[in-house]
């Protein structure tokens, strides 16, 4: 008989996420399915909104995300409750992210909702819902130090 491979399902494609994040690895590309779509309802001004498949994703995510670090220090995914849905590819997550402003040391936080959904162990959808205010006020400090 042989043996089982497991898939990861959308808990552990968070986790493996909450990873990426917080060792800086360049993103999630390879959680990613093919048809992978990244939603992100509330970006601020001169972020888009929707990124569809793999590379679009890494053309966007890899830059913006080398460029983000240098400028703010993510250091605390903290407060993560994982809502599973009536969909076993579906879970709701709510999160808040700490860190701290290189420039000026000037330390932030706020909170997400993300919507995740998986198929056959890869990111279908990444749908992440932020406080525009704050995130508004962190990308401010970012421009003027």
């Amino acid at each position: 008989m042989p043996e089982s491979i497991l898939v990861p399902g959308p808990v552990d494609l968070f986790d493996r996420m909450r990873r990426h994040w917080m060792e800086n690895t360049g993103g999630i590309a390879d959680e990613l399915a093919d048809d992978a779509v990244i939603e992100i309802p509330f970006a601020t001004e001169g972020t888009p909104r929707r990124l569809e498949g793999p590379e679009a994703i890494r053309r966007f995510t890899g830059p913006e995300q080398a460029a983000f670090a240098r400028q703010y220090r993510l250091e605390e995914i903290r407060n993560v409750v994982i809502h599973e849905t009536a969909d076993p590819g579906v879970i709701v997550v709510e999160y808040e992210l700490t860190g701290t402003v290189v420039a000026t040391g000037h330390r932030a936080s706020s909170s997400f909702i993300g919507v995740l959904r998986a198929r056959d162990g890869k990111v279908v959808l990444w749908r992440e819902y932020q406080n525009p205010l704050v995130m508004a006020e962190v990308a401010e400090r970012l421009r003027n130090g």
